[in-house]
């Protein structure tokens, strides 16, 4: 990571918010229909097919990590800063989409 980078920047730390608000919609379409974070969820199912094609402690470990770390991007940074964002749609959005799965996951 470049010492001085700048927020928006690809390197700037985790967890450090734009320094202008990014006015984009809120996509609610295509996949995002069915789940908050389809992306994630993706890349959830590829680790976890790999941890049952070579199942060893390393590759559960691995998946295992990458779960919580996911969770943690998502709950602590990703679903704040949209809410800040999006305000009520995010919140309505949030109510009655999952998070990872449909249905599973969505906010009260």
């Amino acid at each position: 990571m470049p010492p001085c980078s700048p927020p928006n920047s690809p390197w700037a730390p985790p967890g450090v918010p734009p320094s202008t608000p990014r006015n984009t919609p809120l996509v609610t379409t295509g996949p995002f229909r069915l789940v908050r974070n389809p992306i994630y969820a993706a890349l959830t199912v590829v680790i976890a097919s790999l941890a049952l094609a070579v199942p060893n402690a390393i590759a559960v470990l691995g998946l295992a990590v990458m779960a919580l770390g996911i969770e943690i991007q998502v709950r602590r940074i990703e679903e704040p800063y949209l809410q800040s964002i999006h305000g009520n749609d995010y919140q309505r959005y949030a109510a009655r989409t999952g998070r990872f799965l449909p249905g599973l996951g969505r906010e009260r």
